[in-house]
């Protein structure tokens, strides 16, 4: 080791310096005396640096990894470094307040802010980044904000000028200090940066091809052998170490020529190479990154000058196919290039049949544009998708000669032989139940309460008129398969629509009084437009008869149910129920089928309920609303409780499986209707069994509306449905109608639920009339007891019912032996015969009742406790009981219990 730079004592110093050489004296300066260099040591060249050189470092070693991390999308390295660099910043503080923030340093604070927005603003990118990078670019970006609040003047200034260099910054600050000393010029940040880049090695940075070579590989000579001479004859000049590591700036700007020189020569090789390549391939596309063509304004499909033909397209064609589905594939670039290839079919006239060819293309690719099965279309592309659907269409109708079929083989394909039928593989059928799928999703996915909700909806009259076309084109070339997957589509974009046409004509339009009439109304009617029963019909019975699959025909029994219900078609909606026996095996099919079953029981109760069948209404809507679980059933949203007991992925396919809003069914209306039925069931059941210990219940929802409504402190005005349902029951009970009525039917109820009927004042004259009858059947039950007689005039006045009606309930009471009493025909009476126990006598039967089962209950216990079964009614031989005469004891217990 030299003696410069040993710390030992003399002794050891001089024992070190004896096997040393003397090296040659420098003429001047604070290192003129000799430096005695051992021979280990002969090559190496120690330089001696400032704290500002050592700061400045360390920071662009930082920045340095930064940037690498940067061009390789390292998020999370770029968190790791940036904190690294927040640390040896705070150590160059010192020399950072006597200097001022370096120009490199807001420099990389800029552009990692940049770069954090990019990526930030990239959506797409964003998904495909990995969960580290991700959560580390939500980090950096929140520190990095929070960091250059600390800079935003000079980091704004920067901004107004990034191309001064940091030597004009370096010259102007010396200007402004008016201090020119020649010693800043050298140490300045600007030359710092240059002399490390220097100064590193060849091949400890690797660069790209595609950019310039590295600065530090030209600032040196040419060869090493050149660079040791001018070291060698440079020793004696120097009259210091730092000076001898400093080029002159005659050096510096020849560098600097000699590497724009390089830089213009490789760009021009590699334009030259580009051009060849583009000639000898035949015009490819302009760039390619990733295996995907890059579009900026047209893509050069075919080189100028060739000849189009058909197997030059197919095999363009089948190049582009053959992208689909990689990884890194440009989705969008796709669809353009397949676009732009039908636009060169048509410029140059090779025939339909490739036109339709590359059409089926362009929809598949719309469809793989979304890889996510639970992602949907986005507005401009849901448009493209359905003016190419029509186009395809328009083709399909114009040249019906053309045979397009999924069993075609593309070997088999006939694009350009006119002397033979031409044939295309594709099915037009799998498209347009894809644009269904599609629309749902959009629908499932949209804002319900949005103005873009109603202009997705408009788009459902495009979507019934490409069913509807498609329908008349397989009508005339498709098979029955076919022809019913086209027709479950039209039924179920109808059957869930109320025909407010149809019920206009048959209310508005009058009876024909003569023949003439007659025969001029069934021309007008076979004029109109097929209306939506008719055409219901068609389509289902064709379906029942042609289809071999279940699950079609099944699909379109619920919606032919679900049609006639919604149409007040009560008894077709029921017997068809009852004749396909569908709810004894509707458990063993899919959920979507179950949820359409579910909405066809709803609306067939809703249906019941509309006719005045309180009863088949109740019995239809039981099972769902018992359950608590009415939004889920039908498919029309998930409840809180039940996402715990799901993960993410069955949620995501129970949201699939979710219904349009423009389809639901109303919960509110539907819990309404299923309540008023029970009211109007269990009311006159409670009071004929008030006394009755083993009563069932009815409706055990309506049961717990009631009693929490009795728990209720303070009784006010009933504000929800509920509780106007649960007040209304209440004045039932007393027999009281008007006020029943007036808590049923009145301007809140109206608006919530019952002007949602097609035929609202319909439904309320029959709720009115139901009121009525079933607050006089409550009233006998509850009052029979205190009447010997009562005259059915008197109870059609107090009920507002006609005398026919009245008679017509009691004698079905008294028939039922609901009521103990019998009519007087000549005086209009009811005789009540007091069969019935008074409320005193009720009360010791229920208490007798209570007693024996309390007894029984003991003896049952005692006789777990004791071994034996029978207690104090068995029976003994002499006649009693006795009670330790061998009770207890085994042989005594085998005994008795073999008599017994």
């Amino acid at each position: 080791m030299s003696r410069f730079f040993t710390t030992g004592s003399d002794s050891e110093s001089e024992s070190s310096a004896s096997g040393d050489e003397t090296a040659p004296k420098a003429a001047g300066g604070p290192y003129s005396k000799p430096l005695l260099l051992s021979e280990d040591e002969e090559d190496t060249k120690r330089v001696v640096r400032s704290a500002r050189d050592k700061r400045y470092e360390e920071l662009t070693n930082l920045i340095r990894s930064i940037r690498n991390a940067m061009k390789i999308r390292d998020v999370s390295r770029c968190l790791e470094e940036f904190e690294l660099l927040g640390r040896a910043w705070a150590k160059a503080k010192g020399v950072v307040d006597r200097e001022g923030v370096p120009r490199f340093y807001l420099r990389i604070l800029a552009d990692l802010e940049d770069y954090l927005n990019e990526l930030w603003e990239d959506k797409e990118g964003k998904k495909k980044m990995n969960k580290n990078n991700a959560k580390a670019l939500s980090s950096l970006r929140q520190k990095l904000r929070k960091y250059n609040r600390d800079y935003e003047g000079q980091i704004a200034a920067y901004r107004q000028n990034p191309e001064q260099s940091d030597e004009d910054e370096e010259k102007s600050r010396r200007d402004s200090e008016g201090s020119g000393s020649s010693s800043g010029a050298e140490d300045d940040a600007g030359n710092f940066l240059k002399r490390r880049e220097r100064d590193e090695p060849r091949s400890r940075y690797k660069e790209s091809e595609s950019e310039p070579e590295s600065e530090s590989d030209e600032d040196w000579g040419d060869s090493a052998s050149e660079s040791d001479s001018e070291s060698d004859e440079d020793d004696g000049k120097f009259t210091s170490l730092a000076s001898k590591f400093l080029k002159k700036d005659e050096e510096r700007r020849g560098a600097e020529r000699r590497r724009e020189e390089k830089a213009k020569k490789k760009l021009e090789r590699k334009s030259r190479r580009e051009e060849e390549e583009e000639e000898e391939e035949g015009g490819e596309w302009e760039k390619v990154k990733g295996g995907v063509p890059l579009i900026k304004e047209k893509p050069k499909m075919f080189a100028k000058g060739t000849e189009i033909t058909v197997g030059l397209v197919m095999k363009k064609l089948n190049e582009i196919l053959q992208a689909r589905g990689k990884k890194g594939t440009d989705r969008a670039a796709q669809i353009e290039l397949l676009q732009h290839l039908v636009a060169v079919a048509h410029e140059h006239q090779l025939g339909v049949p490739l036109e339709l060819k590359i059409k089926f293309n362009i929809v598949a690719s719309l469809y793989d544009y979304n890889p996510n099965l639970a992602a949907y279309m986005k507005a401009e592309l849901w448009q493209r998708c359905l003016g190419c659907i029509e186009e395809l269409l328009e083709l399909l109708f114009a040249h019906p000669e053309i045979f397009v079929g999924e069993n075609v083989l593309e070997e088999s394909e006939n694009l350009s032989n006119p002397e033979q039928p031409f044939r295309v593989r594709g099915c037009v059928l799998t498209l347009v139940e894809r644009m269904d799928e599609e629309f749902t999703k959009i629908m499932q996915n949209t804002d319900p309460h949005s103005q873009e909700y109603v202009e997705h909806l408009k788009d459902e009259a495009r979507v019934c008129g490409i069913i509807g076309r498609l329908q008349r084109y397989l009508q005339a070339k498709g098979s029955p398969e076919e022809l019913c997957r086209v027709y479950l589509l039209r039924v179920l974009h109808t059957y869930y629509k109320f025909d407010y046409a149809a019920a206009r004509r048959r209310q508005v339009r009058p009876r024909p009084q003569e023949k003439e009439d007659e025969e001029k109304e069934k021309q007008e009617e076979e004029e109109e437009e097929e209306d939506s029963e008719a055409l219901m019909e068609r389509l289902c019975r064709f379906v029942y008869a042609k289809d071999r699959t279940d699950r079609i025909r099944t699909c379109a029994i619920l919606c032919h149910i679900y049609h006639h219900a919604l149409h007040s078609r009560w008894y077709r909606a029921r017997d068809l129920m009852l004749m396909s026996h569908l709810q004894d095996n509707i458990q063993h099919a899919d959920p979507p089928v179950q949820i359409l079953y579910n909405r066809t029981m709803v609306q067939l109760g809703i249906c019941a309920f509309r006719q005045g069948l309180i009863k088949d209404a109740h019995n239809a809507l039981l099972d769902i609303q018992s359950s608590g679980r009415a939004k889920e059933l039908l498919g029309q949203g998930l409840l809180l409780r039940s996402l715990q007991e799901r993960n993410a992925e069955q949620e995501k396919v129970e949201k699939r499986r979710q219904v349009p809003f423009h389809m639901h069914v109303n919960l509110e209306l539907l819990e309404c209707v299923y309540l008023v039925a029970a009211m109007l069931l269990e009311i006159p059941y409670m009071a004929a069994h008030e006394f009755d210990a083993r009563r069932r219940m009815i409706s055990k929802q309506f049961h717990h509306q009631l009693r929490v409504g009795e728990r209720q402190p303070l009784l006010g005005p009933p504000e929800s449905m509920r509780e106007h349902v649960v007040a209304a029951s209440k004045a039932m009970k007393t027999g009281d109608w008007r006020r029943c009525h007036r808590f049923v039917v009145n301007e809140k109820m109206n608006g919530k639920v019952w002007d949602l009927f097609p035929e609202a004042d319909q439904v309320r004259a029959m709720l009115v009339r139901k009121i009525q009858e079933e607050s006089l059947r409550t009233y006998l039950f509850t009052y029979s007891s205190v009447y010997d007689s009562i005259s059915m005039e008197t109870l059609a006045a107090m009920f507002e019912l006609d005398l026919p009606t009245v008679h017509g309930i009691i004698s079905k009471m008294i028939i039922n032996e609901e009521l103990m009493a019998s009519l007087d025909q000549p005086t209009a009476t009811v005789m009540m015969h007091r069969t019935e126990p008074t409320a005193t006598q009720n009360l010791a039967l229920q208490l007798a009742e209570k007693l024996g089962n309390l007894v029984e209950n003991n003896e049952r216990v005692l006789d777990q406790r004791q071994g034996a079964y029978g207690g104090y009614f068995r029976d003994q031989k002499d006649g009693g009981y006795r009670k330790g005469d061998g009770y207890l004891r085994r042989g005594g217990f085998r005994q008795e219990r073999g008599n017994y």
